[in-house]
């Protein structure tokens, strides 16, 4: 398993249920590493998501505690131990973790890496991912050369999680 997303310098990651920026770049990159596979998120990022709809050509789980809560399109969870029973349907190194906040946090220890789109700007954020580089399990191991969005500096980073293997 392992987790997509782009933070900012504090490790933001979104604001009132908006991501923090859209840098085509980056969304294209996203695109491309989800691509046929498998997403996991939570029902705020999932009714966050273009017209509410699935993201096309990926298989779509949502994670949710909400009883009530059921969509066409897409794989239902209500508990993480549901969710597990069904990510074992799936080759482990084809499922992303893509948020929010509640979810990263829950799935992230059990994540063999992370992808995380480091954006070299400080935006406002009421949703943030977890400081890798003060976590001494998780440890970098690349980064690209700067890439730029008009003014905003980024960067495309690979962390690996020391403690699980794939």
């Amino acid at each position: 398993m392992k987790a997509i997303v782009a933070v900012d310098k504090n490790w933001a990651i979104g604001c009132k249920g908006q991501l923090l920026d859209h840098i085509p770049e980056d969304l294209k990159y996203f695109k491309t590493m989800t691509f046929e596979k498998v997403v996991v998120m939570g029902r705020e990022t999932f009714e966050s998501l273009p017209g509410r709809k699935p993201l096309k050509d990926r298989i779509n789980i949502v994670l949710t505690t909400r009883k009530d809560f059921s969509e066409t399109d897409v794989v239902v969870c209500h508990s993480s131990d549901e969710l597990f029973e069904k990510l074992n349907s799936y080759p482990k190194e084809d499922i992303f973790i893509i948020g929010g906040e509640a979810v990263y946090t829950q799935l992230l220890p059990f994540c063999t890496e992370a992808y995380i789109t480091k954006i070299n700007k400080e935006y406002e954020a009421d949703k943030y991912f977890p400081n890798l580089d003060r976590n001494e399990s998780w440890e970098q191991v690349s980064s690209s050369e700067a890439h730029y969005h008009n003014d905003i500096e980024f960067f495309f980073t690979k962390y690996i999680n020391k403690e699980v293997r794939g």
